[in-house]
């Protein structure tokens, strides 16, 4: 059996929730989350599985099975990347080959920690059990495939296509962010055909050595002359979409991509230091922008987090209390990081035997006959919803009622047993999901399903943590600042986290979609109606955990997971799936699952009375087998719903909602000012870790297209002297007048007003003593105004009283200061508005 589930990214218990004691021992809090699954197709990340209909593309594509026409000239088996030419850049090449890439290895189990005084007999090993139904396929297999590799180019072709398949790229199409990028000028003609044989042979090739900078000449090496500018338009775009050289080994950590050259680079603040805030915020200061990351949390990771554990005797372990599985390593850049680091791969292990209450072990016949009965159920449910398509559009349904309609209809499970085994099985699909199924979309609610990556399902030994640290290495990362409000406009963006304001040119929201249901950041202007309808409408669901380290292994060494059913359906999620993480901690660890509705009754129990409910479920399992279950010598309760940085766990396609809202979570706000990611902006991959990273992947690409954009347009507008005063040389004699004009252009975007006071801020400065621009209104015959300059601290001050005379007699009588007309300005002011109209050619100030 195997419970494979779809969640990856798993919140934080709140720092403050007290230990408890139990028999003695402490058990110490639970901060965490748990991830975990078991793949029911396996396979290497150079050998993908992929869907039936993956297969199908792959067989109607005469493109991928190109002969005289491939770009390709003849290839051999792809090589390893030349050695580095002295005094090359970064540009054509970064470094020496650092040899050949690391394998991904299996873990063998490790010794127990302490002597198991019971000597259990192993269990006997159960078949496979999915969360649904798969219908993976081995292209290799099949023989219509096979007839279409017809030359040595055909079959490095149909390789490459199929890796770069593993990674998420259609088989004879483009994706949308290529379209977008305009990598070809005519959709679906032979350039696109061309190019998407050139886009698959770039990525086979750099995915050969994931420890090497594959240079733009290393890949035209094997490609046609005449098709060098596919290659640089293939290469850039890989590149720049983190596709190709990213990740955490040397010689790529060093890179630097000189993105602009001549030109100012834009500051961008990063919220939250998750994993999309912190693979993102690496990919943009590679591509050479000046990046600051905020997190309210003390460390780096969100919703991943390891724990160490620990108790007398020695007895110690490295707990996953946030995302824990690597779900599907074929092409899941998470993979990518572990081969880089040198990291081993645990596979979990497709085997989950089910225990009745009583203890003994679920009958075979009667849990094959469940098994299947369940998955007929749903795929009841997807012919029914495929017959009704368009009105399940405008009327969708909640999948627990559809489920429990045809179970009624078809007479499922009304024995005691196999009713229990139904409800093991909708509770494990509440798992997976982070909700009740009453809260399940019908229509949608596993639209992610035909992107879901191939392969084993894997631990990292000693937690996800070390990505965590590796990604965090060197970064600007600011703990302890919880972003409460974000101003943006057409012309910047200010931050602001407690009493600290932070200026940038964008902002890159990546906090969990709970932070923002809850409203904790407020925006300024409020966001597009578009965009917070879709907020409300996805769902963002909880499951819970108890983690306990025990003094030694009781449940055996053969199993990773295994499983306990209920009499009561109300209580069918409670601690109802079991991992052993003793193969991968370095200890006895267990963990118990708390799902559905349980998972909410669970947040208002007592830790300690949690962990004597799951030791009470072990004894009645173990003790009729004479087995004795140890009190732990530490345990951790998690509760997700009342951590304020997450407010849950992971999201959720709800009644109502659907895929398309993820795309909508995932667009810029503010004309290209605001971006936002995570796991929750990712339709393909939601609720997953390596859906968080690639969310950060995409969305510093997109950050570098705008500020190009805006780059070109600033040079435009600096090369035509007569779209605005600012951007003049300012070498004629049009007096005073002309001055006062292009102030008044300044003013249009003030930093602060009020009453009758505008502010102009230093540029790129949040310093409390930094100086600015103080315009006061007056009324005389007209309108006219009066310049100062003052503290960043005073202005704040200012903005504090109650009306103008107040401001006018501090600005007199505290700070002595005498407003002026703009010919009467300071030197020190005068260079002041300089630096502000130097600073507009680039990035106005924030409107």
């Amino acid at each position: 059996m195997s419970t494979e589930t779809k969640e990856e990214t798993r919140p934080e218990d709140p720092e403050t929730h007290p230990n408890v004691d139990l028999s003695g021992e402490a058990l110490g809090k639970l901060t965490a989350y748990d991830e975990d699954a078991v793949s029911d197709a396996s396979a290497t990340e150079t050998d993908p599985s992929l869907s039936g209909s993956q297969s199908e593309q792959l067989l109607e594509d005469g493109q991928n099975s190109l002969d005289e026409n491939s770009p390709l000239t003849e290839l051999q088996p792809l090589p390893p990347l030349p050695p580095h030419p002295p005094g090359e850049t970064p540009e054509t090449r970064i470094s020496e080959s650092l040899g050949e890439e690391s394998s991904d290895l299996v873990v063998e189990q490790q010794s127990q920690q302490a002597q198991n005084p019971n000597a259990a007999e192993p269990g006997p090993r159960a078949r496979k059990r999915r969360r649904r139904k798969r219908f993976f396929t081995e292209i290799n297999a099949n023989p219509a495939f096979s007839r279409n590799r017809r030359t040595s180019v055909g079959k490095e072709v149909d390789s490459e296509a199929l890796i770069a398949m593993s990674v998420g790229f259609p088989v004879n199409s483009l994706t949308e962010e290529e379209i977008e990028a305009n990598v070809v000028s005519i959709i679906g003609g032979k350039d696109q055909a061309n190019y998407i044989v050139v886009r698959n042979h770039i990525i086979a090739l750099w995915r050969s050595n994931v420890s090497n900078w594959l240079t733009r000449d290393h890949a035209l090496e094997s490609i046609r002359a005449e098709h060098k500018t596919l290659v640089d338009t293939a290469y850039n775009f890989l590149l720049e979409h983190g596709y190709i050289n990213f990740g955490l080994a040397p010689v790529i950590k060093e890179a630097k991509l000189r993105s602009f050259d001549g030109v100012e680079p834009p500051n961008v603040v990063v919220v939250g230091a998750g994993l999309a805030g912190l693979v993102a915020a690496r990919q943009l200061l590679s591509m050479g922008f000046r990046v600051l990351v905020l997190e309210g949390r003390d460390r780096p990771g969100g919703r991943v987090k390891t724990r160490k554990m620990k108790g007398g005797d020695g007895v110690e372990a490295m707990a996953d209390v946030g995302g824990s599985v690597l779900t599907g390593i074929n092409g899941n850049p998470l993979g990518v990081l572990a081969r880089q680091l040198g990291l081993p791969l645990h596979k979990v292990r497709d085997i989950c035997p089910l225990y009745l209450p009583s203890g003994e072990l679920v009958d075979v016949g009667v849990d094959s006959k469940i098994e299947a009965s369940f998955n007929k159920l749903l795929d009841r449910v997807c012919k029914l919803r495929q017959s009704m398509i368009e009105e399940i559009k405008s009327v969708d349904v909640p999948l627990g009622e559809a489920l429990e309609t045809f179970r009624l209809v078809y007479g499922v499970a009304e024995e005691p047993q196999e009713r229990m085994l139904l409800d093991w099985h909708l509770a494990n699909l509440e798992y997976a999901n982070a909700t009740l199924l009453g809260n399940l979309s019908m229509a949608y609610w596993d639209q992610d399903d035909p992107y879901e990556m191939g392969g084993d399902h894997c631990f990292i030994p000693g937690g996800n943590e070390i990505f965590v640290h590796a990604l965090a290495e060197n970064l600007p990362v600011f703990y302890g600042n919880t972003v409460e409000s974000i101003r943006y406009g057409s012309n910047g963006v200010m931050v602001y986290a407690g009493d600290k304001e932070f200026y940038c040119d964008m902002a890159l929201v990546t906090v969990p979609l709970g932070v923002l249901k809850k409203g904790a950041i407020g925006f300024h202007p409020e966001l597009p109606q578009k965009k917070r309808d879709a907020i409300q409408r996805l769902g963002f669901g909880l499951l819970n955990k108890v983690a306990m380290l025990f003094p030694y292994n009781f449940w055996g060494e053969e199993i990773d997971t295994f499983g306990r059913l209920t009499e009561d359906s109300s209580t069918r999620g409670e601690f109802f799936l079991f991992y052993s993480y003793s193969s991968v901690s370095g200890g006895p660890l267990l963990v118990a699952l708390v799902a559905g509705d349980a998972a909410e009754r669970f947040e208002t129990l007592s830790p300690t009375d949690s962990v004597k409910r799951v030791l009470e479920i072990l004894r009645g399992i173990y003790h009729p087998k004479g087995i004795v279950v140890p009190d732990p010598v530490q345990a951790l309760c998690s509760r997700w719903g009342q951590d304020k940085f997450s407010y849950g766990s992971y999201s959720y396609v709800a009644v109502g909602s659907s895929g398309d809202d993820y795309d909508i979570l995932a667009e810029s706000v503010g004309d290209g000012r605001v971006f936002f990611a995570g796991e929750a902006t990712n339709k393909q991959y939601p609720a997953t870790m390596h859906g968080a990273f690639l969310s950060g992947m995409r969305e510093a690409a997109n950050i570098l297209r705008v500020a190009r954009r805006r780059a070109s347009s600033s040079s435009s507008a600096a090369s035509n002297p007569n779209q605005s005063c600012i951007n003049k040389e300012e070498d004629d004699d049009d007096g005073d007048e002309e001055e006062d004009s292009c102030l008044d252009q300044l003013f249009e975007t003030p930093d602060l007003t009020f009453g009758d006071f505008s502010v102009l801020f230093t540029p790129n400065s949040d310093e409390l003593e930094s100086m600015s621009l103080l315009r006061v209104s007056i009324q005389v015959e007209s309108r006219d105004w009066l310049y100062g300059l003052v503290t960043r601290k005073q202005v704040l001050e200012l903005g504090e009283m109650e009306g103008d005379e107040l401001r006018n007699e501090y600005l007199r009588e505290k700070l002595g200061l005498t407003l002026v007309e703009r010919k009467s300005l300071s030197q020190e002011g005068e260079s002041m508005i300089s630096s502000l109209k130097a600073a507009r050619l680039n990035r106005q100030i924030f409107d």
